[in-house]
């Protein structure tokens, strides 16, 4: 995460990875606009391009070749990525609505999450067929497609409902692919049967009759049987039936029919037209809301019917960004003026292709390649993404140049001035208590004074027979989600105390957070909290107080308190591993690596997806599992890294470690990143603590050794338990949500050396 030099004052809310948002964010990372927060909300991390997914399906493309990395292209925005799913807009209040963690806030709104296929309209539809929207949840069921024709042995049809460009172009792809699959593996291709249904008189009725008699014939040659006036009203199980009475077998049916807009969007009050899409102006503007903004397939321009196609979505990115900017400005709009015509290029599955424009239409080999140069050209924007510089004063926009109230205005120049020091520094009570009001921690009876009578300082009592554990941990943010970050924030700082065996008290925070708008700032604190505090929450560590200033950089750390019996028992210390213990990790490691490369823009989304996923899984479960199976020492892993963290348990311990390597559960793009030469910036430090390898020189080529030293955050749980008991203990671990862990060494007796860690392959 970067720290921006500029206070927050308005807020830009992307819903929706669609063709038009990726335009308008490399656009508004090119030239940023000062003051100006940025937040993509999106339930996929990467989004396909939709000119590119027939040669996806058809094996002509990688998955990466086809799909745009949001949560990359947001971070070199500088764009907050939320990984969520919207329910609906509190537009009074100008908020949106999300699913399981707090709204969010907007000062502009654009939408653009394409459309969904309208399954439910139809009799087992929805349970009974794959739609092709939205693409992430198709790539799934197509990919678990492949693996099924890979082990046909008998004849299996193939339907495709919608005789539109999409059901076409799908229906050859598809064949195209199992066809090929079935005699790579030395199989009767002809097992497989395709139909293709459409309500219409005719395929692809948007287009010319010369194209489309050109697809008639190409369907035809390649024995998929189509059939017109087939409006579907029913799918059963392996069969659909049509208005007419017709019946038609089917062991998969694709479904590619007309769409809708999402379902929330009912209960906005936006404009909608008769399938549910979002009725805008020639500006893009929502009809009656002029704050919020929609495009792509989402949209129904109101100034001419609009084809649902992707060039459509993709040349509004541009005149939406501007749009957007102009806003913010206060300033006049500009018009969208969609093309009359437009070239559609159509491909037949193979590398072949079918060109059309109006009236004109031609195809051939050629046709592809100019098709594939045209979608490679588009892809390379938002893949090969440009070095960046920070936007100088004198080429910015001058943050003044935002629209805002006498109010903000005021609070902008109070955000924006010289900052104090000191108690000077500090949030202001009334945002705190704003912020902090709709918190509930968890009530204990041993909180005496806590948050809901707050004092100078929080009271807890020790209940007899028991002991005090103390520990706290604070750091900088890392990702752009202050939700996610809080939940982080707050799991890392509980694993020392689960990793004792102890039972989670009280929690005070200490949390900085950049200067700006005095909403901007509650908001923020909001939401970080409201994360930090959902995991307190579940571990039953009640917040009693805290201490909130201002930083440069947003960071947030945690005093916890908790319980232990007064006489040790059930106490794991990292000194008491045994010779003969099996060493376990509970967690795959590579957060410091994957976190490195992320602040440079080069790591996968969906590998920080992953990463961020396994960090928010508590370690509560885990220790009382390891406690249950008899481990003789356990440790979380953090900061020092595995190897840091293995020695401080063998030396106490009187031992020495065998470490497996090739054991080493690792989180998705660790290797990869490594191999890049990217690490952490503590990795050096900790690179230091080879000479307690024996045999380090025998490993130092091999791309898992530089994990070794990498620093976790929220890691899992090292722990030595005993070998007779090993195995029941890592079965219980995967099944109570550690799917990852592995055994990745044993305990040995004491040697004469000085290394303690013999590593292996």
């Amino acid at each position: 995460m970067q720290a921006s030099e500029q206070p927050i004052l308005r807020d830009l809310v992307l819903v929706g990875g669609g063709h038009s948002h990726v335009v308008v964010l490399r656009m508004l990372a090119m030239q940023p606009e000062p003051g100006l927060r940025i937040t993509l909300i999106c339930t996929d991390i990467d989004t396909p391009y939709s000119g590119m997914l027939p040669g996806y399906i058809s094996g002509h493309y990688s998955f990466d070749d086809v799909h745009i990395d949001l949560g990359r292209l947001a971070a070199f925005a500088g764009a907050r990525f939320i990984h969520g799913e919207v329910t609906g807009l509190d537009r009074a209040n100008q908020r949106v609505l999300l699913r399981d963690r707090p709204s969010v806030p907007y000062d502009l709104l654009s939408i653009n999450t394409g459309s969904t296929p309208k399954v439910r309209q139809v009799d087992g539809a929805l349970a009974n067929t794959v739609p092709v929207k939205p693409i992430a949840h198709f790539n799934q069921r197509w990919l678990q497609l492949l693996d099924r024709v890979r082990g046909l042995h008998s004849r299996f049809t193939i339907a495709v409902v919608g005789g539109g460009a999409g059901g076409v172009e799908l229906v050859l792809s598809v064949q195209f692919r199992l066809r090929n699959e079935l005699q790579k593996l030395g199989r009767n291709p002809d097992l497989l049967r395709f139909v293709l249904l459409t309500a219409g008189d005719t395929l692809l009725p948007t287009h010319n009759p010369g194209v489309r008699a050109r697809f008639a014939r190409v369907l035809k040659e390649r024995h998929v049987a189509v059939h017109t006036r087939a409006e579907v009203t029913q799918v059963s199980p392996g069969c659909l039936h049509t208005q007419d009475g017709r019946t038609f077998d089917a062991d998969e049916t694709l479904w590619v029919t007309q769409a809708g807009g999402p379902v929330w969007l009912q209960s906005t009050g936006l404009a909608l037209d008769e399938h549910g899409f979002i009725q805008v102006n020639q500006q893009l503007q929502t009809l009656g809301d002029p704050k919020i903004f929609a495009a792509g397939d989402v949209a129904s321009f109101t100034a001419r019917p609009l084809e649902k196609a992707g060039v459509f979505a993709v040349r509004m990115g541009p005149p939406l960004a501007k749009n957007l900017r102009l806003s913010l400005r206060g300033q006049p709009l500009v018009a969208y003026n969609p093309q009359q015509r437009w070239l559609a290029l159509i491909s037949t599955g193979d590398r072949y292709a079918v060109a059309s424009r109006g009236a004109i239409g031609f195809a051939g080999n050629w046709v592809w390649t100019w098709k594939d140069w045209i979608d490679r050209r588009f892809m390379r924007k938002f893949t090969e993404l440009p070095a960046m510089a920070d936007a100088s004063p004198a080429s910015a926009t001058p943050a003044s140049s935002l629209v805002l109230s006498a109010e903000e205005s005021r609070q902008a120049i109070s955000a924006i001035a010289m900052r104090c020091g000191g108690c000077g520094a500090k949030v202001g009570a009334s945002i705190l208590t704003r912020a902090l009001g709709s918190l509930q921690p968890v009530e204990r009876d041993d909180v005496l004074i806590g948050l809901h009578a707050p004092d100078d300082a929080a009271v807890v009592r020790v209940p007899p027979g028991k002991a005090m554990v103390h520990t706290v941990d604070f750091f900088r943010s890392f990702i752009d989600d202050p939700y996610l970050f809080g939940q982080v924030a707050a799991n890392h700082a509980l694993g020392d105390i689960f990793a004792m065996g102890a039972e989670p008290q009280s929690a005070t925070a200490i949390a900085t957070v950049p200067p700006g708008l005095e909403a901007k700032v509650e908001d923020l604190l909001l939401q970080m909290m409201t994360g930090a505090v959902e995991v307190l929450n579940a571990a039953g560590c009640a917040l009693v107080g805290g201490h909130t200033g201002e930083g440069r950089e947003l960071a947030l750390g945690f005093a916890i308190n908790g319980l232990i019996d007064e006489q040790m028992d059930g106490v794991m210390r990292k000194g008491g591993m045994l010779p003969g213990d099996v060493l376990l990790l509970s967690k795959p490691i590579g957060t410091g690596t994957l976190f490195a490369a992320h602040a440079r823009h080069a790591a996968k989304g969906r590998w920080i997806d992953a990463a961020l996923k396994s960090m928010v899984v508590s370690n509560q479960a885990g220790a009382r599992i390891l406690r249950q199976h008899g481990a003789t020492a356990c440790t979380d892993l953090t900061g020092f890294g595995l190897l840091g963290h293995l020695v401080e348990m063998t030396r106490p311990s009187g031992v020495d470690a065998e470490l497996q390597l090739s054991a080493l559960p690792l989180l998705d793009g660790a290797v990869e990143c490594v191999e890049a030469g990217i690490v952490s910036s503590l990795q050096p430090a900790n690179v230091r603590l080879r000479r307690a390898l024996r045999n380090a020189e025998d490993f130092v080529n091999d791309p898992r050794y530089p994990l070794l030293f990498d620093p976790q955050t929220a890691g899992g749980l090292l722990a030595s338990v005993p070998a007779d008991r090993a195995a029941d203990c890592i079965r219980a671990l995967k099944a109570s949500g550690y799917p990852q862990t592995a055994a990745i060494g044993r305990i040995r007796g004491a040697s004469d050396a000085l290394e303690p860690v013999v590593l292996t392959p």
